[in-house]
């Protein structure tokens, strides 16, 4: 397993646009909007927090999770499916399965490290406090990230390697939109914001600055995130095919 992990990481290193798109880009896209004086004023919907102190970095989270279950796992299991590459697999003591954890498993490191450098450079470059219930914020993070991922594995399991990632990039942008990753959901029609509520998206980000802000997840969001884990963690291994 080890040597299947390390195998992927090299092969991953290989392609900066997986690392511009779910790492730089994130964490740039904060760092560049939170020296917008507008974002750094006090905010009445907001409770009076800065858009830059809970807002962003949650948004800026969710979308390197978002980017990493709906466009990279996805587009790569998907190309491996077609090439073959799974197949070989299931002829030798290597189970294919342990390609797909081993994607897993480097894809969500690397939605830790977006996280981790969105807390230590959004607090050393605007003050950005660190999140006030880091229990909480751990618990939204990993159910979360594992419900969206879930939906990647549905898309790599349904889509070849060239639309994979256009599906994805239908499925995402919509959910980006609901939950809250151009405004602030206090800010949106409150039918959206409904909507936004029974989509996993808006309660992941919701969740994570509900923990920024000192708070833990509310028990919706939380339970919105399991269902969806489940429902499509069962959808995906129902529908993927080695081969």
């Amino acid at each position: 397993m080890n040597k299947i992990i390390f195998t992927e990481l090299k092969l991953l290193l290989r392609e900066p646009a997986a690392l511009f798109f779910s790492i730089l880009l994130p964490v740039g896209l904060m760092l560049v909007l939170g020296s917008i004086p507008a974002f750094r004023k006090p905010s009445p919907d907001l409770g009076g927090m800065r858009i830059i102190d809970n807002h962003f970095p949650a948004m800026m989270t969710m979308l390197a999770v978002m980017t990493l279950a709906f466009a990279i796992v996805p587009a790569t299991l998907a190309l491996y499916r077609e090439k073959g590459v799974l197949r070989r697999m299931s002829t030798t003591p290597v189970h294919p399965g342990r390609l797909l954890g081993a994607q897993l498993l480097i894809n969500a490191v690397i939605g830790v490290v977006a996280a981790l450098l969105m807390i230590v450079l959004g607090g050393l470059v605007h003050d950005v406090p660190f999140p006030r219930q880091f229990g909480g914020f751990v618990v939204a993070f990993v159910l979360g990230s594992a419900s969206l991922f879930a939906i990647g594995l549905v898309i790599a399991a349904m889509a070849g390697p060239k639309s994979a990632p256009v599906i994805g990039n239908v499925i995402m942008f919509p959910l980006m939109f609901v939950g809250g990753m151009w405004m602030p959901r206090e800010t949106m029609p409150e039918f959206l914001q409904r909507v936004g509520d029974f989509l996993p998206v808006a309660p992941f980000g919701q969740a994570i600055r509900d923990t920024w802000a000192g708070a833990w997840p509310q028990p919706v969001h939380l339970v919105v995130m399991l269902v969806t884990l489940v429902a499509a963690g069962v959808l995906a291994v129902r529908l993927f095919r080695w081969e």
